[in-house]
């Protein structure tokens, strides 16, 4: 073991090398972590920020891959000598009585072992390579072999980049536009019969396709947080030693600045496959195809093989975040996007967001195979509500008929040319297209934004759906196959792209007239924007011309509808659609909604040896269990669930609940209550109190946009808002996510410059929303966060027909408890993760403190306390009185500033 390391071996538990003395609830934690993969268990785990929860995971699943791995070495080292003593003991026999004629049936009975011991061999052989390699590489030794490749070896890098759903090449025809054109389609009977004939190219072995070993896949929700992780790994005693592979999606990869320059990411990957496909046309062109000339398409220069390969090497060598991966690929001019993924099967460690791993057809693109796999998903507080919009889709009634616009022009234009299959899927598309404007109160072919409809929402099964938009007679599983495999998508986008400025509508209007079709492109429409002569005529305001303008470039409408037949071909009985008419077409909507997240994630724990939930705040766990691993079809005996205190001392977190404030008014905001004057004047003399008080900043968390809005107006006009201004320096949740970074440095400058000078002001005070932009993944440690006060609870809107349809569901699905229906549970729950998460942001290390003020009557409650985490709910105290609450609050206080002194 390294300098510096620690290990832990009592009561003949597991030695886990780390980076210095863990506490005593890391081991704990890792202890159970490696319990949970070893047994193949689903665990649900719980450590709060700031107890080293990702070092935890890092050293508790890389000790166990390391022994797992070493045990399958020796296990398979005893079986191949175990093999070879019986083919022995065969041979011997089989050569002494070969006169007698059951010799053969002894021999063909030995076949078995023979494989076995063959399998073993190469399994051997392989790993040794492996290592092998791994050891040059880490010792910065040129892998000659690498740069010595046969000219083949593009062909055979590309066989490995078919995951990435590449266009295949069109090396037929010679006629303008033919990369346009989509390719001759063949039915699944056709395509099975011609790949019989032809035998399976996939599992051809090659060089550069390899075994994926036994891995762990780490996924969170951000780039930021895997980031982090990624440092987290760097800094552990696994850093030398572990072959890890950080994943990101081309936006977030691409070293290209022709591509990245186009910015969104259907742009992104779409000008990607297209360069790709380029440089396959060039091959065969080398290779002696004939082609017309044409102009020179570009290729790109960062994806080839043998850099690629090199690049592999180096990112198993050691362990790189993104921003090193990005300098990486400029330094050796090779794609870090494809290189990541041709280091997914020998990597160890592959660090990737949810998306890729909660997706199938993301996952697939991507090369993540799951079968035998560990999956780790942190930050999985909202994983459930994550797989239900990852599986979700919304059209709205203006990229429906811009669809529709520009389907029916590339159909025009090439109708001479598509194959008749091509035209028949073309036209049952269009029919589709017409069908949901239809649902919508509308009609193609005419500007969406001058079409008015009546507003209204409507919930519908998805065959109820069908039969009111009129096309339940239309096989949408043949029509998304199609999509599939014809990419008519890509090519429509790339068709638009093309034509943009001479004859195609990006911007949907009539289109029965062929006159109005020539002159209506996309330069005309940018035109518009730019002189602002005629840009009341196209939107209402030039702010809504600009982002509808953004919306056009951005988005491929028909990549959407694509989307939402995927979304509606997924699932039947635990979906619904909701129709939302806005009064406009270009506005009303129709959104495919997901009722049974674990429909999806099924699929991910059959696969997995071991999948592990982690969360700084998983409570209440009840939801996880019911909604994502019961409904899946997960027994009771194969979960486990860890929960651990915090690090710091019980006395460093003052958590209060407040029934009544400071002039004896009833602290109730629910919603018929909470915009009263009397309840809002009430809640500015408590923060004025808890400010005279709290030293450094305060944080207040109101349930909603709107609330806070409302309140922060009320203490406006009342001088409330004045008063609280005289001690501390008022800060305001941005509106804009970009924005958040400026506010939170203002915030914390405030606080250091208030600690240093002791004028009038003792700090600042943040006005935030729960689930807004400071409630999750910002840390207000130390000074920052001193006291975080929750105003109400924040319940989901229960008017929304989605969240009615959800408890519906649910209600008919799983079991009551606790006189409680599953759907009342829901809302309850949704209230305190997010309540949860917003109190979580203050206590960050050992050695902070903090205190927590929830503003509600309703927090008293025993089954609610019972739902905030157990290191806090353990030290809450609740107080029918304010002046019992704010003398414990100031005494809080006082004692740490006696500390300090």
């Amino acid at each position: 073991m390294s300098q510096g390391e620690f290990s832990s071996m009592e009561d003949g538990r597991v030695d886990f090398p780390f980076p210095y003395q863990p506490y005593n609830i890391q081991l704990q934690f890792m202890q159970a972590l490696y319990s949970a993969l070893e047994q193949g268990k689903v665990g649900i785990f719980e450590s709060p920020t700031g107890t080293g929860k990702s070092l935890s995971l890092i050293c508790g699943a890389l000790s166990w891959l390391t022994d797992y791995e070493e045990r399958r070495k020796m296990e398979a080292a005893a079986l191949l000598q175990e093999g070879e003593a019986a083919l022995t003991t065969t041979v011997s026999s089989a050569t002494s009585q070969s006169a007698e004629p059951d010799w053969i049936t002894d021999f063909v009975q030995k076949k078995a072992e023979r494989d076995l011991v063959s399998k073993l061999k190469d399994e051997e052989i392989k790993r040794k390579k492996r290592e092998e390699r791994l050891e040059l590489i880490r010792n910065n030794v040129q892998l000659k072999y690498a740069m010595k490749r046969k000219s083949c070896e593009d062909d055979e890098a590309f066989k490995l980049l078919k995951q990435s759903k590449e266009e295949p090449t069109e090396t037929e025809g010679n006629q303008e536009d033919e990369e346009l054109i989509v390719a001759e389609y063949e039915s699944d009977d056709e395509s099975k019969t011609r790949s019989r004939c032809n035998g399976a190219d996939d599992d051809t072995d090659d060089e550069l396709v390899e075994d994926h070993v036994t891995k762990i896949y780490y996924c969170s929700r951000t780039h930021s947080q895997l980031a982090q992780f990624v440092h987290e790994v760097q800094k552990s005693p696994f850093s030398k030693d572990i072959s890890l592979v950080a994943m990101g999606s081309r936006q977030n990869l691409c070293i290209n600045e022709e591509v990245r320059r186009l910015g969104s990411v259907q742009r992104i990957n779409d000008r990607c496959m297209e360069m790709q496909k380029n440089k396959h046309e060039k091959q065969h062109h080398e290779e002696g195809v004939k082609r017309k000339r044409s102009a020179a398409k570009s290729v790109c220069p960062y994806y080839k093989a043998s850099v690629m390969q090199q690049m592999r090497d180096d990112i198993l060598g050691s362990v790189h975040d993104i921003e090193q991966l990005l300098k990486l690929g400029k330094e050796t001019r090779s794609c870090p996007y494809y290189s990541t993924r041709l280091a997914i099967p020998p990597a160890q460690l592959v660090v990737l967001p949810y998306q890729m791993v909660l997706h199938e057809a993301t996952r697939k693109a991507a090369g993540v195979q799951l079968k035998g796999q560990v999956v780790i998903i942190d930050e999985a507080h909202n994983l459930s509500d994550t797989l239900s919009c990852i599986h979700s889709a919304e059209l709205t009634g203006a990229q429906l008929c811009r669809a529709h616009s520009q389907l029916t022009q590339y159909a025009d234009r090439y109708k001479s040319r598509l194959k008749a299959k091509n035209l028949m899927y073309i036209k049952q598309i269009l029919f589709v297209i017409e069908g949901l404007v239809r649902v919508l109160g509308g009609k193609v072919g005419q500007n969406p934004q001058s079409q008015a409809t009546t507003t209204g929402t409507e919930m519908l099964t998805i065959n109820n759906f069908l039969f009111k938009a009129q096309i339940d007679n239309i096989n949408l599983f043949k029509l998304q196959r199609y999509f599939e495999k014809s990419m008519v998508s890509r090519k429509l986008s790339s068709f638009v792209e093309k034509y943009a400025g001479s004859g195609v509508t990006l911007h949907t209007q009539s289109i029965s007239n062929k006159e109005n079709r020539r002159t209506e492109g996309l330069n005309r429409f940018l035109q518009t924007l730019q002189s602002n002569q005629s840009a009341s005529q196209v939107l209402s305001t030039a702010q809504q011309v600009s982002a509808e303008a953004e919306k056009v470039l951005s988005v491929s409408p028909m990549m959407q509808v694509e989307g939402f037949f995927m979304a509606l071909t997924n699932s039947n009985t635990d979906g619904r659609v909701v129709v939302h008419r806005q009064g406009h077409l270009s506005d009303s909507s129709v959104k495919f909604l997901l009722l049974n997240p674990a429909v999806h994630f099924a699929q991910l724990l059959k696969e997995c040896r071991a999948v592990i939930i982690a969360g700084g705040t998983m409570q209440p766990v009840s939801d996880f269990k019911q909604e994502l691993l019961f409904s899946a079809g997960v027994g009771e005996e194969r979960i486990t669930e860890f929960s651990c205190g915090h690090v710091i001392p019980p006395e460093n977190i003052l958590p209060l609940v407040l029934c009544s404030g400071p002039s004896g008014q009833e602290l109730d905001f629910t919603f018929q209550n909470r915009d009263s004057p009397r309840m809002m004047d009430e809640t500015g003399r408590i923060l004025s109190n808890i400010c005279n008080v709290v030293p450094g900043g305060v944080v207040c968390f109101f349930p909603s946009y709107e609330y806070a809005r409302r309140i922060i107006s009320h203490w406006e006009a009342s001088g409330a808002l004045t008063r609280l201004a005289n001690k501390k320096k008022i800060f305001q949740e941005p509106k804009k996510a970009n924005q958040v970074e400026q506010v939170l440095s203002e915030f914390s400058r405030c606080i250091q410059r208030c600690a240093a000078d002791s004028s009038g002001l003792t700090g600042a005070l943040l006005f935030s929303v729960v689930g807004g932009k400071m409630s999750e993944g910002i840390n207000f440690s130390d000074d920052l966060g001193r006291c975080v006060v929750m105003v109400g609870m924040p319940y989901p809107n229960i008017k929304s027909p989605e969240l009615q349809e959800k408890m519906s569901y649910l209600d008919k699905h799983l079991p009551h408890s606790g006189g409680r229906s599953p759907g009342q549970a829901l809302i309850e729950n949704l209230c305190m993760k997010a309540v949860n998460q917003s109190i979580g942001r203050a206590i960050r290390h050992l050695g902070d403190y903090s205190s927590v003020v929830l503003c509600d009557r309703r927090y008293s409650r025993p089954a609610t306390l019972a739902k905030l985490p157990t290191w806090i709910k353990e030290r809450t105290s609740t107080h029918a009185t304010f002046g019992s609450a704010f003398a414990a609050l100031r005494k809080f206080f006082l004692e740490k500033k006696q500390k300090q002194v």
